[in-house]
């Protein structure tokens, strides 16, 4: 199958293109600083919490600096699932070209959450650029994203079910435990049924429809292709996983894991030690947070986490500089190493994306 592929130039490289770009990444980056600024000033004494503040800077520098290590870690997993995916392109796209995806993508999601929106829009921009074809590109993406998100998924089920089964030790709110295994199982069947979608649904749509209707069948057969893309990247997540479960579900497993490594860390440097499928299953509701069209989550994230650790029984104030804490290395380590990957990308899709001609269209 041909895939439509965008032109394999660097885009943005145009006379003011460039300009634009930067212009709006600082205004995104000045307005994450603010929200930021906001809420870990503020927020403490809003809450009538000023000590909590003073804790912030009481915390044990020998766990926040094995915080910091997880939370590169944590990067390493992310840059070796992509690079798995991407692997059969390595002729396009090497391991220096997925490090600067991964990480201007992670940056791209920081400063615009809504599901992770702008680092897929960010890493479909590269990887066009790098010559791969439209439907290609949304098929990869999906094949990524199902292998990333079926970890987060599958631990709501198992955390959650095992939190309140009581084979999991911990405190079992039922709206929490019981809710997070419902929607992380719902997500998982879903993924399972598109991939049944048949490969040749939008062909199927366009001649169940008469001849005499031809925009008709033109708008089925347009909408039956993003089943069908899906369909097909799920099919490929599977097949990834099962012939490459170390690098595939291993780099996803360690992009999640070693993240909530990063705030269990973050925990004990404030002397607080919630149960391990607390601190699990509090993580995953707090990252639904994302979902907000917020920079990084800011705000949804750490309320929501917070929130989830006050259900949990977990005390307010330490909830809430551990949480802010972990977010202090989530949000702004990869903001210097993803700025440069941004900058470096562009030279990199010069050099290597001019001399990759387009896809068949």
């Amino acid at each position: 199958m041909s895939d439509a592929a965008a032109e394999p130039s660097a885009g943005g490289d145009e006379p003011g293109a460039g300009r634009i770009t930067r212009a709006r990444a600082l205004l995104l980056v000045a307005f994450a600083v603010a929200v930021t600024l906001a809420l870990y000033l503020f927020v403490p004494r809003l809450a009538g919490l000023d000590e909590t503040w003073q804790r912030i800077k009481q915390g044990s520098p020998a766990w926040l600096a094995l915080a910091f290590g997880f939370e590169l870690l944590s990067f390493g997993g992310y840059i070796l699932l992509f690079r798995t995916v991407f692997a059969d392109t390595a002729d396009r796209i090497g391991w220096r070209a997925s490090y600067e995806i991964s990480m201007g993508g992670v940056v791209a999601t920081r400063l615009l959450a809504a599901g992770g929106a702008g680092g897929i829009a960010f890493t479909a921009w590269a990887l066009t650029r790098f010559g791969l074809g439209a439907r290609e590109v949304a098929a990869r993406m999906t094949a990524f994203l199902v292998l990333l998100y079926a970890v987060f998924m599958a631990a709501l089920v198992v955390d959650g079910l095992g939190l309140w089964l009581g084979l999991i030790p911990g405190p079992a709110p039922f709206g929490l435990t019981v809710g997070a295994a419902i929607l992380g199982g719902s997500a998982i069947v879903i993924a399972l049924a598109m991939s049944a979608t048949p490969r040749d649904l939008p062909a199927r749509a366009r001649e169940s429809i008469s001849e005499e209707r031809p925009r008709l069948a033109t708008v089925l057969k347009w909408l039956a292709t993003v089943p069908a893309t899906m369909g097909r990247g799920v099919r490929g997540a599977m097949r990834l996983a099962r012939r490459e479960p170390l690098r595939s579900l291993g780099g996803a497993i360690a992009w999640w894991g070693f993240d909530i490594a990063t705030l269990w860390a973050c925990f004990h440097a404030f002397g607080g030690t919630p149960a391990a499928g607390v601190i699990v299953l509090a993580y995953f509701v707090g990252m639904l947070g994302n979902l907000l069209p917020l920079p990084g989550g800011i705000g949804g994230v750490e309320g929501g986490m917070i929130g989830a650790f006050a259900a949990f029984g977990v005390n307010g104030g330490l909830a809430l500089v551990a949480v802010l804490a972990y977010r202090g290395f989530a949000f702004w380590l990869p903001m210097v190493p993803g700025l440069i990957a941004y900058l470096t990308l562009r030279r990199t899709i010069r050099r290597e994306g001019e001399a990759t001609p387009s896809p068949a269209s």
